[in-house]
């Protein structure tokens, strides 16, 4: 039996190649990108949406849920084609809602054979399934934007302030990053592997947004990425808007890295994210299955605390919380 349009839920065409410049100006079309095709041979479908403006203007892209645990980007971009209005645009957005659709729909953070997506791109075009994947990403989709956004949170036993990863050095980065409106801004250099270092080796302007907590909707922190992304669209002139001011300026840290337990335990991480602390001050403490301390740790130097973990149960290892340091 053939099943009817209606019971589909959307009405996108499948479309084997991305094309732009096919997209009537002044419209918002949706798709469905044939990328890979599964172990029973059935295709895997990438959603996009495109706003194509009358007037010319940059490529904008926005990605989310490259772990497919990571939510919060995805109510971003669906809101943001919601209130775009294609016919007073100038320039064109694309909006991924979810980059890995087989982590997503099996609720994990890693892709199907164990490789977290964002530490290989931009992949291989004939190499083993998540290398052929990350490059069809980059090369069938992201390499069509001139500025990027990509939307990520906390991974598992996790919580982040909502705070963005730029190179603050390059100056296209460097205001795309202040517009967000974001608590703390980390310098961090593109790396080798993931999807901002793709994108940035391809010469297109790159920040990774970290919006949030794994596995669920943040109604504070959805907004918030949608105002930093308007703010985004008129600074580049693409929207006719007012840039709407943070309530009090980011912090900008030079550098930031993890804290990790020496032994396992019990852990209580006792500052909130978005908080200072001083060098020497407790940050956790570590109990035994009894209920004795047997561990405090302490800030090696002042910082800013940009995530923590919120997972009790601690092994050797295991992380403590992300501290950014602002020399």
């Amino acid at each position: 039996m053939k099943i009817p349009v209606s019971a589909l839920q959307h009405d996108a065409p499948v479309i084997e190649e991305l094309l732009l410049e096919e997209v009537p100006p002044g419209e918002v079309q949706r798709f469905l990108l044939h990328l890979v095709t599964d172990g029973m041979g059935l295709p895997v479908f990438i959603p996009i949406i495109v706003a194509k403006g009358i007037q010319d203007g940059p490529v904008v892209g926005f990605t989310a849920a490259v772990h497919g645990n990571e939510l919060n980007g995805i109510p971003v971009i669906q809101r943001l084609f919601r209130e775009v209005k294609a016919k007073e645009l100038r320039g064109t957005l694309v909006g991924v809602p979810v980059v890995n659709i087989p982590s997503l729909l099996r609720k994990r953070r890693r892709f199907i054979d164990g490789t977290d997506l964002n530490h290989i791109m931009p992949g291989k075009p004939d190499g083993n399934v998540s290398q052929v994947y990350a490059y069809r990403i980059i090369n069938w989709i992201v390499s069509k934007f001139d500025y990027l956004i990509d939307l990520h949170t906390a991974s598992f036993g996790r919580i982040n302030s909502y705070y963005i990863r730029a190179d603050m050095s390059a100056p296209d980065t460097r205001k795309m990053a202040l517009l967000q409106n974001a608590q703390i801004i980390v310098h961090n250099p593109p790396l080798d592997g993931t999807l901002r270092g793709a994108a940035d080796a391809l010469g297109i302007h790159a920040i990774t947004l970290e919006v949030g907590n794994p596995n669920t909707f943040q109604k504070g922190h959805i907004r918030s990425g949608l105002t930093g992304i308007h703010n985004l669209l008129h600074a580049l002139n693409m929207t006719d808007a007012v840039i709407e001011e943070p309530p009090a300026p980011a912090v900008i840290c030079q550098q930031s890295y993890w804290l990790y337990t020496d032994t396992g335990g019990i852990l209580t991480v006792l500052p909130d994210v978005a908080q200072m602390v001083k060098s020497g001050e407790v940050v956790a403490t570590l109990r035994n299955i009894f209920g004795d301390l047997i561990r405090e740790y302490k800030a090696p130097e002042d910082g800013i605390v940009i995530g923590k973990s919120v997972s009790p149960i601690n092994q050797t290892g295991g992380r403590i919380l992300h501290l950014g340091i602002l020399k």
